[in-house]
């Protein structure tokens, strides 16, 4: 009884395996072989223990002239195996040809006195095989089969990772082993007239089985998950299966029988939903991989169309600067008097590149900032003349807007910031221009203080606001207010956001404060005072 039920475990053993791994990939040529290289040892086991089973002499000795085929198979898959695991290397045709032709051979062979001679119930149990001519050349065919497959798995090892070798290792071992103590148990011990330990031999494959499953856990060759779960799965139903066929009563038999079918159906349930949440599991993890992919893609892109911007505004420059010039040389009256006509046409020359100067500033200043190529030249700053200076240059566009301007500072203190000196004049004249530029009636009021060490530009006006949907993406790439479009004022919607990196290059910090639209706004910028 203990051998049938052994019998019985390593076959449903090996048959879990092998068919998850081969349903894991069934294009694989590893996976291929490996399922081969199990249904034979599955015929090695299942013919020895039909051999133990049969009390007929004519069936017993047929079983046992039958169990030489699955060791002859064994080998061979063993072999191709070796050649695609755990990369696939050359093969020789003489080496193909010549293992071919000797397993033809054997299996012509294998029903007849040259294979086993004779079988014999030793005490009317124990099967006793007498060895023929051909069982020696048997033992040579798989002792050079099993040295050729262990040369494949181990050229090129060197090459191989550190994941790989360990593959190699294991499942050499483990197949090592079952194949050497195989080999003596049903091979050369019968050679030398002894067979009472001929039923063992195929129980050695759970030396195989055992190591490939601790590879798989370690080392995660194939889903420990799912493995576990037909493992599980399977150990109880043949649990139950036994204790139906030993029951007693039939009262036994059927309540097992019935509990059988139960664990049969919910069984394959589990199963089925466990592959199913593997593969789920997997082709998310695949589309993440897509995804990181076209992720790299696109801030490749993105990183290409940076560098282009900066090429092209740089390149957009000089001209302009030369418009530019050309244009004040001409209104400063340098190259003669000018008819009103020509006056008006030359000052929206001049208004149209300088409006176009800006915005190929703030291109260039969004791309350097992309890029990671902004570079500052910080220095000790007084924030009040940086604004007095800004205030005198936008002198001319407050006088043609016609509302009532104030700059509000204590002149006799200093408001010392650590700042680049350009690049924040630059934020000063985008948020005082833009307190102009966004108060068609009123006034603006610009101011600079002191509070708890840090020093606070403010620019108020009570022009056209800011809608409270709008405040919280109002420092972003291209966003504007509705109502900026509305009145008519031409812009990119990037000062804000150049304006917002800038500062926090600076370590301070710029926000906006509104009452709603129309009800005027309030842009702050702060800053560490410098003592």
């Amino acid at each position: 009884m203990i051998y049938n039920i052994l019998s019985i475990m390593t076959l449903i053993l090996s048959f879990l395996l092998g068919i998850y791994v081969y349903e894991n990939d069934k294009s694989n040529k590893v996976n291929r072989s490996f399922i081969f290289l199990i249904l034979s040892a599955m015929l090695w086991i299942f013919c020895n223990f039909m051999t133990d089973i049969s009390s007929n002499i004519t069936l017993v000795n047929m079983w046992s002239k039958l169990t030489i085929v699955g060791p002859i198979f064994i080998g061979y898959f063993f072999y191709k195996l070796s050649i695609f695991f755990p990369r696939e290397k050359k093969q020789k045709g003489s080496h193909k040809i010549s293992i071919i032709s000797t397993i033809t051979v054997f299996m012509i062979l294998v029903f007849t006195r040259w294979n086993i001679e004779a079988v014999y119930l030793y005490d009317g149990q124990i099967p006793t095989i007498k060895p023929g001519p051909l069982y020696i050349f048997f033992l040579i065919y798989f002792t050079i089969i099993t040295i050729l497959a262990f040369k494949n798995l181990f050229n090129g090892y060197k090459k191989f990772d550190r994941f790989e070798k360990l593959q190699v290792q294991y499942i050499s071992l483990g197949l090592g082993i079952s194949a050497i103590l195989g080999l003596i148990i049903d091979i050369i011990l019968p050679l030398f007239g002894n067979s009472d330990y001929v039923n063992f031999g195929p129980y050695f494959i759970l030396i195989f089985i055992f190591l490939t499953s601790f590879a798989i856990i370690k080392f995660k060759m194939f889903d420990i998950k799912i493995v576990a779960t037909q493992l599980l799965i399977f150990s109880l139903w043949i649990f139950v299966l036994l204790r139906t066929l030993v029951a007693d009563t039939l009262e036994d038999k059927l309540t097992n029988g019935g509990l059988l079918l139960l664990l049969l159906i919910f069984g394959y349930l589990l199963i089925k939903s466990v592959i199913k949440e593997i593969s789920q599991r997997e082709h998310i993890q695949e589309l993440a991989t897509d995804l990181q992919k076209a992720n790299d893609r696109l801030m490749e892109l993105d990183k290409q169309k940076s560098e282009f911007v900066s090429f092209a505004t740089h390149q957009l420059r000089s001209p302009l600067t030369a418009m530019k010039g050309y244009a004040s040389l001409i209104l400063d009256g340098d190259l003669g008097k000018l008819s009103h006509e020509i006056r008006n046409a030359i000052m929206r020359i001049y208004d149209s590149s300088n409006t176009l100067t800006n915005i190929v500033d703030d291109y260039l200043n969004i791309s350097q900032i992309e890029l990671g190529t902004m570079k500052y030249y910080f220095e000790n700053v007084d924030l009040k003349e940086l604004v007095a200076d800004v205030i005198n240059e936008l002198k001319p566009n407050i006088e043609k807007s016609k509302i009532k301007f104030s700059f509000e500072v204590d002149i006799d203190k200093k408001y010392m910031v650590n700042a680049d000196k350009d690049k924040f004049k630059q934020i000063i004249a985008n948020l005082v221009d833009n307190s102009i530029k966004y108060t068609p009636f009123g006034s603006t009021m610009v101011s600079l203080y002191k509070k708890d060490g840090k020093i606070i530009f403010s620019a108020k006006d009570t022009g056209i606001g800011i809608a409270e949907e709008v405040m919280p993406r109002l420092f972003s790439k291209f966003s504007r207010a509705n109502n900026a479009d509305k009145q008519d004022i031409h812009g990119t919607g990037l000062g804000l956001f150049v304006a917002k990196e800038i500062v926090l290059a600076h370590k301070g910090r710029i926000w906006a404060e509104s009452a709603g639209e129309g009800k005027g706004s309030t842009f702050f910028v702060e800053l560490e005072e410098v003592i």
